[in-house]
């Protein structure tokens, strides 16, 4: 057993009891506690040390620091040590407390002990240092029979006033490392919402059941005014839970600060400390034993050289199959998430879509306003399967157990897989990309003036929708028919009718000679005659012969045998040539739809449709002679243009344009706009672009040089496109359509063969009304300044500047 080094204030006279002594008393207090319950517990004692005469050496070991603990002492070794030791040991009364009655002297020696005992007590306490009071580790009493002892419940005699000994217990000292739980509060209400206690005027209950009463609240002034008195305020928190104010103190104010700087709020943390390996890193190798190996180890085993043979022939054979991975089932499922490990499918693969999750109609106790009532029953019931829009009716039950099984289980889940397995995926990678970027970057229209924005003048005097106009090439003077059955020749500055002539059939075409100097137009009148009219009395006399000669000059050359049998060119009467400018008059055999004049003003062709193989003629005005350049024809002819430079005939059938080279008299290009049905054509005044106009609302720009498909397909109108135009000098575009809008186009062509055209609408003209399902029948640029002519159903003709 270990020694107790005696204190120098511990008094030498006072005897001692043995510590063998305590184990017997806390036995006794056992069996007390057994035979009789008490109501108030009895304080630890504190322990008498044994008080020896130690020897020099002992002296020098005061500080207990170090206590040696012989774990292989006995109480008989105690006893004997104890007993050489010189003190006087006081043996200690056996108590016995039998089952029925208690040992009246046992009591009255147990008695006399307590008194002594509490004589020892206050004698030390008075004397003695603090240090002999403690309990030390290591004595002979065990520590968990210490604490088994302090819970103990007195067992004893009462004090002279009939109360229990008061003991105070230490006072613990709250640490950084402590436990908040042991912080008192005068809340006691428990861990409940403070609200509960709004309307209460206290916060609690204390031990003795007591109300704990809130302490008084201050309105928002005397609360100002105390913040101000009060030096302590800027550090004041409210606590919400105890109902008061609490002042931090340093110790506090210095873990906020450390806090709000991003510190640990402890201020003796250290987190550099140098490692401390507890355990080696080294791996030492050593043998259990230093007994040398058995000579068994070293000879091969013919027994597992049988099982290693028979184990390579399993795998030989296919049996076994090494390094096979075993296929764990997973132990839960999630019913409601995706798969759980992705499934190595095609690159293409698309997952099935989910099923729709139910909505609130599915419940089997749905809100009220779910439930139909007998007429929407009715309804539902009277509907087709397919025009339903749920295939079910929304049902309450009383519950859970109530509801039956779903009768259409089978039949929708056979639907889903005939879905899925009919109705191909296709995965489509969806681009992220600013729609502001797609649009291209235009530039303004004002930076693209000039180009006609208003009507300027209206040319009234038909009755009838316009169908055709002209411009002569100077711009002076422009001509139109219409259905009224006349043609009108207009001055084009002050919109005055200058000439007037009425035919017995409906103006078809009509088109000035390109040829400046030529005072000449042809125009298209009824089934197939054709006109060449020089209009009198508004020209030169040298003007009216330069005509005469280009245009008779044709009557001489002509043979019998050499007349056309799908043309015939007749001269008219003199009565005709002087009263309305008629100079040559040509009669085919189908009505001519279009007449147009090539850049020389030599050679025009005409187009009617319904000839067949006669479709297409070219005319020659100084010889009289008419060509038919194609025998056979394909498709039903709409338009034909000549190039402006270039010996080349573009002629426009329904969906396609056929570009033919004169001179080589062959196919050169066959241009598909993919369109429906095309209503009209123009060339650019470069010649390498083509716009197409189409009764399907589109318009399409063609470069020659580029492609045989449309460089751009413009669709700005809502109805057919009638007709589009390109301007002779400006870089200008235009296109007439039923909708009754004229719009314009800014269509620049670079010199660069490298740089694409620009093409910008600018303006859209409106004025024209629809009439009869029909707009603006035919637009011509002029031909010198950016104005262009319009021509309606509505019978107006009108010039926009």
């Amino acid at each position: 057993m270990p020694k107790r080094t005696p204190t120098k204030n511990a008094p030498k006279s006072k005897e001692t009891k043995p510590t063998s002594s305590v184990s017997t008393r806390s036995s006794t207090a056992k069996a007390a506690k057994a035979e009789k319950p008490v109501a108030a517990t009895k304080p630890s004692r504190k322990r008498q040390v044994v008080v020896e005469e130690s020897s020099d050496e002992e002296e020098e070991e005061e500080d207990f620091g170090a206590v040696e603990i012989d774990m292989g002492s006995s109480d008989e070794e105690q006893d004997d040590d104890m007993n050489g030791s010189g003190s006087e040991i006081e043996e200690f009364p056996e108590l016995t407390l039998s089952d029925d009655e208690e040992d009246p002297e046992a009591l009255k020696a147990f008695e006399d002990e307590e008194e002594e005992d509490d004589d020892e007590i206050e004698g030390e306490a008075i004397e003695g240092d603090s240090d002999t009071d403690d309990y030390l580790g290591g004595d002979s009493l065990d520590e968990a029979d210490l604490e088994e002892e302090e819970g103990l419940p007195y067992v004893g005699p009462k004090m002279a006033n009939g109360k229990m000994p008061k003991h105070r217990l230490p006072d613990i000292e709250a640490d950084y490392d402590s436990d908040s739980s042991t912080e008192e509060t005068e809340n006691t209400i428990g861990n409940v919402p403070l609200e509960w206690y709004k309307d209460l005027p206290h916060i609690g209950y204390d031990i003795d059941g007591k109300k704990i009463l809130k302490p008084a609240t201050a309105d928002e002034l005397e609360k100002f005014l105390a913040t101000m008195e009060d030096p302590d305020s800027w550090k004041t928190v409210r606590s919400d839970r105890e109902g008061r104010d609490i002042v931090l103190n340093d110790e506090e104010m210095d873990i906020i600060q450390r806090l709000q700087g991003g510190n640990i709020p402890d201020a003796d943390y250290n987190p550099y400390e140098p490692t401390v390996e507890w355990f080696t890193s080294k791996t030492e190798v050593m043998p259990l034993s230093a007994r040398p190996e058995p000579k068994r180890r070293f000879v091969p085993s013919k027994w597992e050289a049988k099982k290693v043979m028979k184990i390579v022939r399993a795998i030989r054979e296919g049996r076994i199959v090494p390094r096979k991975p075993k296929d764990e089932k997973p132990r839960f499922y999630n019913l409601w998430g995706d798969d759980d490990k992705d499934r190595e499918e095609h690159v293409m693969h698309v997952a099935a879509p989910k099923m729709k999750l139910p909505e609130h109609d599915e419940s089997y106790n749905p809100p009220a306003e779910y439930l139909p009532d007998e007429e929407e029953i009715k309804q539902w019931n009277e509907m087709e399967d397919e025009e339903r829009p749920k295939n079910y009716l929304p049902k309450k039950y009383a519950s859970l157990r109530q509801v039956p099984a779903y009768d259409r289980f089978i039949q929708e889940r056979f639907q889903r897989c005939l879905d899925l397995y009919l109705a191909p995926r296709v995965r489509k990678n969806r681009l992220n990309i600013d729609p502001e970027s797609l649009v291209p970057k235009l530039p303004s229209p004002k930076d693209l003036q000039p180009f006609p924005t208003h009507q300027s003048i209206s040319y009234e005097g038909h009755t009838a929708r316009i169908r055709c106009l002209s411009v002569h090439p100077a711009g002076l003077y422009a001509v139109s028919g219409a259905d009224d059955k006349t043609v009108r020749l207009w001055e084009v500055s002050t919109g005055r009718c200058l000439f007037l002539w009425n035919f017995d059939a409906v103006i078809h075409s009509i088109a000035w000679n390109t040829n400046a100097d030529m005072w000449l137009f042809a125009v298209s009148i009824g089934e197939g005659e054709v006109l060449l009219i020089a209009p009198p009395k508004l020209c030169s006399p040298e003007q009216m012969m330069t005509v005469d000669v280009f245009v008779k000059g044709g009557f001489a050359n002509v043979n019998d045998e050499e007349k056309s049998k799908a043309v015939s060119w007749t001269r008219p009467t003199d009565d005709e040539e002087e009263k309305y400018g008629y100079k040559v008059r040509l009669v085919h055999t189908q009505a001519v739809k279009q007449v147009t004049w090539h850049r020389k003003g030599d050679y025009f062709a005409t187009v009617a449709p319904d000839a067949k193989n006669f479709a297409v003629l070219i005319h020659q005005t100084t010889k009289h002679s008419t060509q038919t350049p194609f025998k056979r024809l394909k498709g039903l002819i709409q338009k034909v243009a000549f190039h402006p430079i270039k010996p080349i005939f573009f002629v426009a059938t329904q969906i396609y344009v056929r570009v033919y080279d004169l001179m080589r008299q062959e196919l050169v290009k066959t241009l598909q706009p993919s369109v429906k049905w095309i209503s009209s054509i123009d060339i650019h005044p470069a010649g390498d672009n083509v716009i197409i106009g189409s009764y399907d609302k589109k318009v399409c720009w063609f470069d020659m040089d580029l492609s045989s498909r449309p460089y751009k397909s413009l669709r700005f109108h809502a109805k057919a496109v009638r007709q589009v135009m390109y301007h002779k000098r400006y870089p200008l575009f235009a296109s007439a359509s039923d909708d009754g809008t004229i719009q314009i186009f800014y269509g620049m062509v670079y010199n660069d063969l490298l740089q694409n055209p620009l093409i910008v609408p600018v303006k859209i003209l409106r004025g024209h009304t629809e009439k009869d399902g029909l707009g603006v029948l035919n637009i011509e640029f002029h031909p010198t300044q950016p104005w262009i002519f319009s021509s309606g159903a509505d019978g107006s003709l009108r010039l926009w500047t």
